[in-house]
């Protein structure tokens, strides 16, 4: 769980986190940062246990099953994919829930080309369904009006610019009749009976958006190739939901919608394959939270979830209403599904009578690893004695994670002691019920890197041996 924690006391010690209502840590919904493919991220939260909590906590329901029917959705692209998104998404959503595709301007240095200098990309914004509920505030899409358009209003508070006489955003007459009272003829001279009046806060939003990319120096700069500006995100947000509404974004790269998400108070789910941007995602909210808390403002914990081990802690999960004599049997029941369905997605059979291999496949034993903890060199040595009692010489071990330094030194070991051991990845796709009937399971041998030190003086490099790109 991630939170940020106040600094030292002059004991050494961390403080807990505030209580007060400034600065604090919401209670209730815990925001989502998801490692993992997101088609498998998308499977667990239609189906998985995240979705009775999203449900649960009053959000959402692959994509367009997830999104709520007052939702909205934004596909960001450039010229080239741009044709073929719009016919992908106007058959998933259907083409009457297309609502615009806005324009993206932007201006950097210019190069020279034998075409026109790319300035501009397309945001494809799609609706779930035309519910009235739709949020749609077009008050914060709003720009300034310009010097000379200024001067055609006669009135200014601090809810924006008046016109007398005009018609509302709508195209009907709003009558000062209906809600005039002597104050309002005293703050508006010259307002009558008869009047209208109009509050214009700015130009209304149009579907092309001059926002600038992010400057080299900008502080909210992550180096992150893709990273959006958060002027962007913010407009988007901002008018498509509300105060406490779910955001999500399944593409999150440097985080900049989970970001500004939380800084508007909004509930967020992030979702990303690559290591380096949920570490970016990671450290950059974990600065928002800081400066949330810094400004009296709340904010709310985040979980990083790694997808499988998040789907594996929920496969095992026990019912704690139960007596411990049901507790203890529904564990046992949970860990035979388990074994079960390992071996379904490798394809193998299952064999009784063994301590420590559970399967077969092709002349080829089998050990299924625990959801919780990794294969340690004690369960390979436990399998070994076992495999030497019953003149078992091929050995898959098959496991979600194993014990750092376990490879690639355990597997020459155990062939100079006669056994042909392999350590073999349980796939996170192990869970998908579909992808192990269709056969798409894959489990790989245990990766590792040889490296190789040189140090000449004060410089160290570090060559990879037998790797390529």
């Amino acid at each position: 769980m991630d939170e940020p924690r106040e600094e030292k006391s002059k004991t050494g010690q961390l403080k807990l986190l505030s209580t007060d209502d400034r600065g604090r840590q919401l209670k209730g919904w815990t925001n989502k940062l998801i490692w993992g493919d997101n088609k498998l991220a998308l499977s667990s939260l239609i189906n998985g246990p995240l979705r009775e909590e999203i449900e649960r906590k009053g959000g959402l329901k692959l994509i367009h099953a997830l999104l709520a029917e007052d939702g909205s959705i934004y596909v960001h692209c450039d010229r080239r994919v741009d044709a073929y998104l719009r016919l992908i998404l106007d058959d998933v959503f259907e083409k009457d829930n297309f609502k615009n595709e806005v324009i993206w301007c932007y201006k950097e240095r210019e190069r020279v080309l034998n075409t026109y200098n790319p300035k501009h990309d397309m945001l494809l914004f799609y609706s779930k369904s035309n519910s009235i509920d739709r949020p749609f505030n077009w008050q914060e899409a709003t720009e300034e009006y310009s010097e000379v358009t200024k001067k055609k209003f006669k009135y200014k508070d601090d809810k924006g610019w008046y016109q007398i006489r005009g018609k509302n955003t709508m195209g009907s007459p709003i009558q000062a009749a209906d809600g005039l009272t002597p104050e309002d003829e005293q703050n508006y001279p010259g307002l009558t009976y008869r009047d209208y009046i109009e509050n214009r806060a700015g130009v209304a939003p149009r579907d092309w958006w001059n926002i600038d990319i992010i400057n080299k120096a900008a502080d909210e700069r992550t180096a992150y190739i893709t990273q959006k500006p958060e002027a962007l995100l913010e407009r988007i947000v901002k008018v498509s939901s509300n105060d406490g509404d779910l955001v999500a974004d399944f593409f999150c790269g440097s985080g900049t919608t989970p970001a500004v998400a939380e800084k508007l108070g909004r509930k967020w789910i992030a979702c990303d394959l690559g290591r380096f941007a949920i570490h970016t995602t990671r450290k950059r909210l974990i600065q928002v939270q800081r400066e949330l808390k810094r400004d009296d403002k709340p904010y709310r914990a985040f979980e990083v979830l790694n997808l499988g081990k998040y789907e594996r802690k929920y496969f095992m999960g026990i019912n704690l209403d139960l007596t411990e004599d049901e507790q203890r049997r529904q564990l046992e029941l949970k860990h035979e599904a388990y074994i079960n369905l390992i071996l379904e997605g490798y394809k193998a059979k299952r064999v009784e009578g063994l301590r420590t291999l559970c399967g077969v496949k092709a002349q080829r034993f089998v050990h299924v690893g625990p959801l919780d903890f990794p294969i340690t060199r004690k369960t390979v040595e436990e399998i070994y004695d076992e495999c030497r009692e019953k003149v078992i010489t091929q050995v898959d071990v098959l496991g979600f994670e194993f014990e750092m330094g376990l490879l690639p030194r355990i597997e020459d070991e155990m062939k100079d002691k006669g056994i042909n051991l392999k350590l073999k990845y349980i796939p996170r796709e192990v869970f998908d019920k579909r992808a192990v009937k269709k056969g798409q399971v894959k489990f790989y041998d245990g990766a590792y890197l040889e490296v190789k030190p040189e140090v000449k003086g004060k410089k160290v490099k570090v060559r990879l041996k037998d790797f390529t790109t």
